[in-house]
């Protein structure tokens, strides 16, 4: 076998691996079609499932925190870090909790210094319950506005973080050390519009990302310089936030009340529909994986932007809807 095959061989191997981390665990129990939960003013916008704990992971955009939903609809905090303003995306990989950090204005630790000019990511230790590091993505460029959203890994556990307010996908390596893996306008929207938002790695070594405002799917090639180009051959999924990948099939939470399945072709040069899934889900934001089932969280996001205040939020009942 040639060296090339070889090393491509073991990244496949290596990312199946890490998708297996982050949900499709045959052992993990089986959720019902809708899990609903109580949480005091969580507004969980990111969902993972942890299989050391058999529970899913939540975040919280208003608290900065994160916390746990069992398979009878039990919220418990895990996780709560003074330095975490609004919890975004969350992924789980090889026993660690990895947050995408910002600041959103109706948050209770914001204050106009951090609002718009945060991105970290931070990794918890799921046994210990401790804080591995911290990450802050927003200093590598400090005069651009700023918001991480979303986070994706690939299986060398490298993380990937977009930013919704800079055309940016940040690289942070197993060490810690972040670097800006791509600052491109292609991948920027107008002033006042959300941008980046969902992110998945491939494992042929690729990232696909999801513009929120025009729909738009960009494939950024790992193995070709990073270069960018736009998946066609679909109508845009207009609003699109959180994904997740099976095989290549694309499950992407689009318009708050739906979610998309694309089925990529051609190394995803291009993509096709196959279903969209649009009864449960209401104020929806991202998902995950269990078993091989996708999973959506409601996370009442539409009452984030019509929010004047972090005490105008007051919603403490959410669910989690299987997609069928």
């Amino acid at each position: 076998m040639k060296k090339g095959v070889m090393m491509a061989s073991v990244i496949g191997l290596m990312s199946l691996n890490a998708c297996k981390n982050n949900g499709t665990d045959v052992n993990a129990p089986a959720f019902a079609e809708r899990t609903s939960f109580t949480a005091s003013r969580q507004y969980p916008e990111g969902i993972a499932y942890a299989p050391s704990l058999n529970q899913f992971v939540v975040t919280s955009l208003t608290q900065g925190k994160v916390g746990t939903v069992d398979l009878n609809g039990n919220y418990a905090d895990l996780f709560t870090d003074a330095g975490l303003i609004s919890t975004q995306g969350v992924k789980v990989y090889n026993g660690k909790i990895y947050v995408c950090n910002a600041a959103q204005a109706v948050a209770d630790k914001a204050t106009t210094q951090l609002v718009g000019k945060t991105a970290g990511l931070f990794v918890y230790d799921i046994s210990s319950r401790q804080i591995e590091r911290r990450t802050d993505l927003a200093a590598l460029l400090p005069a651009a506005q700023h918001l991480a959203n979303d986070v994706a890994i690939d299986g060398q556990g490298v993380a990937y973080v977009t930013d919704s307010f800079s055309p940016v996908v940040y690289r942070v390596g197993s060490d810690g050390a972040a670097s800006i893996l791509v600052n491109n306008p292609i991948l920027g929207v107008p002033t006042g519009q959300f941008g980046l938002n969902g992110i998945v790695f491939h494992p042929n070594n690729y990232l696909i990302v999801v513009v929120a405002s025009t729909g738009k799917l960009y494939k950024i090639d790992l193995a070709n310089s990073n270069s960018i180009t736009e998946v066609s051959g679909f109508a845009p999924v207009t609003g699109g936030d959180g994904m997740v990948l099976i095989n290549d099939d694309l499950y992407v939470v689009n318009n708050r009340n739906q979610v998309t399945q694309l089925r990529g072709a051609n190394n995803w040069a291009t993509a096709s529909v196959v279903k969209t899934d649009a009864a449960g889900y209401d104020q929806a934001t991202t998902n995950t994986v269990v078993n091989g089932q996708v999973y959506t969280i409601n996370a009442r996001i539409g009452e984030i932007g019509s929010a004047t205040s972090p005490a105008s939020l007051t919603s403490s009942a959410y669910s989690i809807q299987r997609f069928k």
